[in-house]
């Protein structure tokens, strides 16, 4: 049991290090294929290739990309973390943030669903350019 949790912490860990340096195929690569990611403020469930969409652009736009202030908690079966992402806008260089926090399901190893919470207010500064 104890051993299962400590590879979800790895898991876990990989991951966001994985979005924090933009290599989005290692983060792809964490989740089942079927896997289901759900986010409160549009309470749309996408796939891990739309999810992978998204960070591309996020990365694109998003510079000095940072999971602060983590508190991972591993238990059977998944994990939850609290975190900050923190960066700078590529485009007008003003420093944004978004409180978070993601409660995934993990089976054999991948994560299988990813439950995403954050203010939608926050998110409209990393968005802000998205267009542009």
């Amino acid at each position: 049991m104890m051993a299962e949790q400590d590879d979800i912490r790895v898991m876990a860990q990989r991951f966001f290090d994985a979005i924090e340096a933009g290599d989005i195929e290692t983060m792809k690569a964490s989740f089942t294929p079927d896997a289901e990611i759900w986010h409160n403020s549009d309470e749309a469930i996408v796939t891990p290739e739309q999810t992978a969409a998204t960070l591309t652009g996020m990365v694109a736009r998003i510079k000095d990309r940072a999971y602060a202030e983590r508190q991972l908690h591993v238990f059977p079966g998944g994990f939850v973390q609290q975190h900050v992402l923190k960066g700078r806008r590529v485009h007008d260089d003003v420093a944004v943030r978004l409180p978070c926090a993601i409660v995934c399901r993990v089976e054999d190893g991948k994560i299988a669903r990813l439950d995403e919470y954050f203010d939608s207010a926050h998110v409209a500064a990393f968005r802000k350019y998205a267009d542009a």
